[in-house]
């Protein structure tokens, strides 16, 4: 690895960190690092695993919906941050309650690709029975 390699990983690392940050301090949020034209791809058999094709389009079909169906925001906790070349890796769980009254709980591993300090694709896993289960007992 080159002094650069080095910098570049511990600037991606840092720069998702503040949107982790951010979006538990609930003034901002890892998503505010999407590119106009990331792709971001669900992973699994849920209502809305798929591959989005923009910021917009994940924004309007899975962050928003989502949001909605909370009373109390959704919280990251981080667990660990990896950077490889220009790819980030975070292990994280979250928690939120739903309309219903009920918690929701999940654990999710989110592959980021960086360039220029911002994502520009994602490959996001977490446990769907937990999010079809959410998604399914509560409305926007």
């Amino acid at each position: 690895m080159t002094a650069n390699s080095d910098e570049r990983e511990a600037k991606n690392r840092q720069i998702v960190q503040r949107g982790f940050d951010a979006w538990r301090a609930g003034t901002g949020s890892v998503f505010d690092l999407l590119a106009d034209d990331a792709k971001w791809a669900i992973v699994g058999s849920s209502p809305v695993s798929k591959v989005f094709s923009s910021k917009q389009e994940f924004l309007d079909e899975v962050v928003t919906p989502f949001n909605a169906r909370l009373v109390r925001r959704f919280i990251p906790t981080v667990r660990a941050i990896y950077a490889d070349g220009d790819m980030v890796i975070v292990l994280w769980d979250g928690e939120g309650t739903g309309r219903d009254g009920q918690p929701y709980r999940n654990s999710y591993a989110w592959f980021l690709q960086m360039r220029d300090g911002r994502i520009v694709s994602a490959i996001a896993f977490f446990d769907t029975t937990e999010f079809n289960d959410f998604w399914t007992r509560t409305s926007p």
